[in-house]
């Protein structure tokens, strides 16, 4: 049984393929034009993903598809990410008003001198996960031991920093670089796997094949993910857009969580052309929610976070190498959105 490998953005950013060239280069590209006119007239906006189009992102696919975003008097174009498309430089340059990303990315992008604040956070826990199977099964940190596990060499630090915050010996786990796929696993080549959550998991599942996921977040390993960055000049001279924006982003993902069986069904609608697959999506879908939806969503709105959940970011990052301050994530627009 073959589970064809797909790529991550860490693993680029660990081939040195997001970082000080790519945001240079963004700096001294073109800004998109500004819309002219009244207000009136629809403002041409971007929100760059930070990946293929598949059903992570169906809460925006729902915005648009419901003319959310056209109510409040914007034009949105959905930028697909990939391997050649990092978030970072089109919001950099302007081309995007707002990016999907992640606290360590964002970090590092901020360490080479990029102006971003965190505005939303959309998966309350990070999806990285360790992957096994049922004959042997790593429930937590500690089971890694005396195993093998498959990663991309550029996660080493992600590893090292869940073994340092659960007291776990790095040294007693056998590194095995591969692919981003689950065939190591099938193939016992390895022992465990770490990957996201809706990623390998979810290609076993629909291949009949059972595992065992340690979500990395249930241990300690804090790191926000998917989370919406801008500039700090759009916060101070595009705040009615980035206000629109975000809360066309809300409602979609508030429809979503009501139904994940046609958010995944508009996915494959909105992209035929995408090689997706519905049984995917669909679990894919449903094992996005639990990770972004939590009893602090429910009481302050889609995208919250707290200040106890910047500080746990604060120290993972610094076990990671990334040194950051509170500063880095402004509530404003959330705050306006959500009523205060």
């Amino acid at each position: 049984m073959t589970i064809p490998p797909t790529f991550t953005r860490r693993a680029l950013l660990g081939a040195g393929l997001i970082g000080a060239v790519g945001l240079a280069a963004a700096a001294c590209s073109t800004p998109s034009p500004s819309p002219s006119g009244g207000r009136a007239a629809p403002r041409d906006v971007a929100l760059q993903l930070s990946w293929l189009h598949s059903a992570q992102f169906a809460g925006s696919y729902i915005a648009l598809d419901r003319g959310w975003w056209s109510a409040e008097g914007l034009n949105v174009e959905l930028l697909q990410g990939g391997p050649n498309a990092p978030v970072e430089p089109p919001v950099v340059s302007g081309a995007a008003l707002i990016g999907i990303s992640a606290a360590d990315y964002t970090a590092a992008a901020v360490a080479e001198g990029a102006p971003f604040k965190i505005l939303g956070v959309a998966m309350q826990k990070n999806p990285f996960v360790i992957a096994s199977l049922p004959d042997r099964p790593v429930n937590a940190p500690g089971d890694m031991e005396g195993m093998k596990i498959g990663m991309a060499v550029a996660n080493t630090p992600v590893l090292e920093t869940l073994c340092t915050l659960n007291g776990v010996d790095i040294e007693a786990i056998e590194i095995i670089p591969t692919q981003y796929s689950a065939q190591p696993l099938l193939a016992g080549e390895v022992d465990c796997l770490l990957c996201w959550e809706t990623d390998l998991p979810v290609a076993m599942a629909t291949q009949g094949v059972d595992s065992v996921t340690m979500l990395m977040a249930d241990y300690g390993y804090s790191v926000h993910s998917q989370t919406y960055i801008a500039t700090e000049d759009s916060l101070a001279n595009r705040r009615d857009d980035l206000i629109a924006l975000m809360a066309g982003e809300v409602r979609g993902w508030e429809a979503y969580r009501e139904d994940t069986a046609a958010a995944a069904q508009l996915t494959i609608d909105m992209f035929p052309d995408a090689g997706l697959d519905l049984e995917t999506e669909t679990l894919k879908a449903e094992r996005q929610v639990p990770l972004m939806f939590s009893a602090v969503t429910d009481e302050n709105g889609f995208g919250w976070w707290t200040d106890e959940s910047v500080q746990q970011n604060i120290e993972t990052l610094a076990l990671l190498g990334q040194t950051v301050d509170a500063d880095l994530w402004d509530r404003s627009i959330l705050e306006q959105i959500h009523g205060g």
